[in-house]
């Protein structure tokens, strides 16, 4: 069986992340680094649901098991994960989220030395451990070999500095109001000490998390909250995180959502006025609408196009040497700054612009309109292989000789089939989409 999806493991905690397996995969994911190890040591951190105490634990209890110290930061962001396991020279870090998830899941990411998220081969190399019982209690240490585990409280604040220091120094937040829905998540204590820091009016919902609220009806899943606030407070812009802090929602001053391709299209640009855009290019996922292509185009910025997944875009980065992308679902990523997506690093990124600019954000952040594209998440029963289904091929023909795009895949977290169409004539769009959608949902439910 296969342990990790699109973003680590994932599942519901207490039923699919359950103390006896976070220990068998935590003493793998140790054997793993400790192949390569330098320091010894691990970092730990986790976000704000009740049931991170529990995986924390059991995490702790096996890393130590087979000899690894172990570094507890509490709740932050995963970012700020990945920063601190390089900064601390870690040989590996480790964040306990379910990242947009409600708050009944929990999951593991795991992070190499230098801050990266482990590819598909480090992973099936620890689901090979995890799945060799006899190595794993041959692998148990006695004595002094036993590692040791300590809790430091006060190293966010070496994120905090780092997080500034991606703000352009000759620009002050002063006299510039900002709503900020940190989800009830990780990033509740950085997100608003970071914005009032650089001079900002900062106002700050849903920042009590109780292990229960994470994500609930708040943060980038849920931006009505935020687009209502912005527009009561009269704000200059509104930022929403998710429970990890990786992930960005743009509102804009007059409580418009702002489109994640949008927002890529208008900070790509950006970075290439100030000549920062390595190779004049960006990478960007399968799901990112033709008129982002076509914009960047226009600026000649070249769009190279991955797998979705904020790690396929950090790794397509890396082969292409490329130094920004992103998903259209808010993940950014600014490989100057970050080695993932950093919800805050891609805000201070946004207020630059506005900066600069001295523009509206309403103005700033729509530079080109989309194509009329349309998303549904159909809810299934089991994942099977769409080729085999009976009269698929027939359908993305028929979808092709309409002159649309299509992306159709399950997604790596949850029991879902996202259906992304992408065409000039909306609908026609809308009508194809939903017959495709009930076509598919005849054969998985």
């Amino acid at each position: 069986m296969k342990i990790f999806g699109t973003d680590g493991v994932r599942g519901k905690a207490g039923l699919d992340i359950t103390p006896m397996f976070v220990m068998k995969l935590g003493a793998a994911a140790g054997l793993y680094f400790r192949k390569h190890s330098i320091t010894n040591k691990i970092l730990v951190g986790k976000d704000t649901r009740r049931s991170g105490y529990m995986i924390e634990n059991a995490l702790v209890s096996a890393l130590t098991s087979v000899g690894y110290d172990v570094i507890q930061v509490g709740p932050m962001p995963t970012p700020a994960v990945a920063f601190l396991t390089e900064d601390m020279r870690c040989d590996a870090g480790i964040m306990i989220s379910a990242s947009h998830n409600p708050y009944e899941d929990n999951g593991i990411k795991f992070f190499n030395r230098f801050g990266y998220k482990l590819d598909e081969n480090a992973e099936a190399k620890i689901e090979d451990l995890f799945y060799n019982e006899a190595l794993i209690s041959r692998s148990y240490k006695t004595g002094l070999e036993i590692g040791s585990s300590k809790r430091i409280d006060d190293v966010v604040g070496r994120y905090i500095v780092h997080i500034k220091n991606s703000f352009p120094k000759n620009l002050t937040l002063q006299g510039i109001r900002v709503v900020i829905d940190t989800a009830n998540g990780a990033g509740y204590r950085v997100a608003p000490t970071v914005f009032s820091e650089l001079g900002a009016d900062v106002v700050v919902i849903n920042d009590e998390p109780n292990g229960y609220n994470i994500n609930q009806q708040c943060g980038a899943m849920h931006p009505l909250a935020l687009s209502n606030e912005v527009r009561r407070y009269r704000a200059d812009i509104g930022f929403a995180l998710d429970g990890d802090a990786d992930r960005l929602v743009v509102v804009d001053n007059k409580g418009n959502v702002v489109d994640g391709d949008k927002l890529i299209g208008a900070l790509s640009v950006y970075e290439k006025s100030l000549n920062k855009l390595k190779n004049n290019q960006v990478v960007a996922t399968l799901m990112s609408n033709l008129a982002l292509q076509e914009y960047l185009y226009r600026h000649d910025i070249r769009l190279i196009r991955c797998n979705v997944g904020d790690k396929y875009v950090c790794d397509e980065m890396q082969k292409n040497n490329a130094n920004f992308g992103g998903e259209q679902s808010g993940h950014i990523i600014f490989g100057d700054y970050a080695k993932t997506g950093d919800g805050l690093v891609s805000a201070l990124q946004v207020m630059a612009v506005l900066m600069q600019s001295g523009k509206k954000s309403a103005e700033v952040l729509n530079p080109f309109e989309l194509y009329p594209h349309k998303l549904i998440n159909l809810v299934i029963e089991q994942k099977i292989s769409l080729e085999t289904i009976e009269g698929y091929q027939d359908w993305l023909k028929k979808i092709e000789a309409l002159g649309m795009r299509h992306l159709i895949r399950y997604s790596g977290t949850e029991n879902k089939l996202r259906i992304l169409l992408e065409g000039k004539n909306k609908l026609l769009l809308e009508s194809t989409i939903k017959d495709l959608s009930e076509f598919l949902k005849s054969k998985l439910c």
